[in-house]
């Protein structure tokens, strides 16, 4: 029950951080940003991280295009090592 409430909690904090079922959910990123990061194909995950955040896994880094994604809307780009992206994409 303790479970149940603490979710309940959070979900109501963080409605759009909180999934409500396990199951993996279609790209929520536009097509124009998916293509400037090398095709769908190239996403091996996403995770929005924050409100102004999504972290987004690569299979090949060298496929990611900077300018495209300015061009999409994404103001920021943090690049880490082992293929992790950040697009900043909030205010």
């Amino acid at each position: 029950m303790f479970d149940k409430v603490r979710k309940a909690f959070w979900k109501a904090l963080t409605p759009d951080l909180v999934a409500d079922a396990p199951a993996k959910p279609a790209s929520t990123l536009d097509e124009a940003i998916l293509a400037a990061l090398g095709g769908a194909s190239n996403v091996k995950s996403e995770q929005r991280v924050a409100l102004t955040r999504i972290r987004v896994e690569l299979d090949d880094i060298t496929r990611l295009d900077p300018h495209a994604l300015r061009l999409a809307g994404v103001p920021g780009v943090l690049s880490l090592p082992g293929g992790l992206v950040h697009l900043v994409v909030g205010l």
